[in-house]
């Protein structure tokens, strides 16, 4: 994820003033979601959308298809922003932490089965819409999340305390994306992805 796009401004400025409006349901403009009082911002959002649209534009032939297969993309890039947020919290709860060099062995590993650079970000950017600059985040996010798992002892508890910091982080979307699930950890009828784990020969799909 770029620096960009990093969750802005200080729980304490946020105090001062709502971000989010529960009696009129509209969200005050710039901001894309809460979480845990900071906010992350509609640009800081756009940015990620805007640097995958550019890689679908980059990929030839494909790159109608793929556009046209992504409408959602604004809330697909803002669901996976939350669940970063909320996993990294879990991890940071649960004293879990990853070197540069473990990052760095892992996407050896995926590029080693992925065949390459080149394949490994098609792969990407066409099964979970990342752009180049985004595969990197997600390598930590999938890291990440099997050593949440591993630390548990199984998925289901670690998605169980994957919850519980959800809801301690009280998070609020702005309603033009959707409305955020706690218990999912997701925006509506999003895909909860760390659910799904490699439990078979040969890689997951990006993002997966």
């Amino acid at each position: 994820m770029h620096r960009r796009t990093a969750l802005s401004v200080s729980a304490a400025l946020l105090a001062a003033a709502p971000l989010l409006s529960a009696c009129s349901g509209e969200a005050r403009p710039g901001t894309a979601a809460v979480v845990g009082g900071e906010r992350i911002t509609t640009s800081a959002l756009q940015a990620q959308v805007n640097d995958v649209r550019a890689a679908q534009n980059r990929a030839g032939e494909a790159a109608a298809g793929l556009i046209q297969s992504t409408p959602g993309l604004d809330r697909s890039k803002l669901n996976r922003m939350l669940q970063t947020a909320v996993l990294e919290r879990a991890a940071k709860d649960a004293g879990i932490t990853l070197s540069r060099r473990e990052i760095e062995e892992f996407r050896n590993e995926q590029l080693q089965k992925a065949g390459g650079a080149e394949r490994l970000e098609a792969s990407a950017l066409e099964q979970a819409q990342l752009a180049p600059g985004q595969v990197e985040a997600d390598l930590r996010f999938k890291l990440l999340r099997d050593r949440l798992f591993s630390h548990y002892g199984s998925p289901e508890k670690a998605v169980e305390q994957l919850g519980a910091v959800a809801q301690a982080l009280r998070i609020e979307v702005n309603p033009r994306y959707g409305a955020w699930d706690a218990q999912q950890i997701a925006i509506g009828d999003q895909v909860t992805p760390w659910i799904t784990r490699r439990t078979g020969p040969g890689p997951a799909p990006a993002g997966a």
